[in-house]
């Protein structure tokens, strides 16, 4: 039975890693909409994701956020900026927020990223009792 028990242990501890890797969620992701792509990476010990690339940014690199809500951040260049903030858990569900969507110009205090079994990854964010969710695909 020891040996049993031990065999267990010593192939669940080698499945581990493999298991981690495949929820490993940071790299650039489509966002399915304007040609987005989005850049998940670690910020400490969370996960946060920046815009690196859409169809209106090809066409103007220097793209700012016209389409915020808040008059005072429409001055910030779409490129680069944070749209995913403070994402923790796994190995396949992360909470946290702000989210944004620079499309839009809407904000959700909380969101959720969820790595769905056919590799894409599910991001809902949520105002009040308002939720809206995108499906997006790891980009090659």
């Amino acid at each position: 039975m020891k040996r049993f028990a031990l065999t267990f242990v010593t192939a669940a501890a080698f499945a581990m890693p493999g298991a981690a890797f495949a929820a490993d969620i940071t790299g650039i992701w489509a966002t399915g909409s304007e040609g987005g792509r989005v850049e998940i990476y670690r910020c400490g010990k969370a996960l946060c994701g920046r815009v690196i690339d859409a169809k209106r940014l090809r066409a103007n690199p220097d793209l700012r956020d016209e389409r915020n809500s808040d008059a005072k951040l429409r001055q910030r260049k779409l490129k680069g900026l944070v749209v995913l903030n403070g994402f923790t858990g796994g190995p396949t569900e992360w909470k946290g927020g702000p989210v944004y969507d620079p499309e839009s110009g809407d904000g959700a205090s909380k969101g959720q990223l969820k790595l769905l079994p056919n590799g894409k990854l599910e991001l809902k964010g949520c105002v009040a009792f308002f939720c809206r969710t995108k499906i997006w695909t790891r980009a090659n």
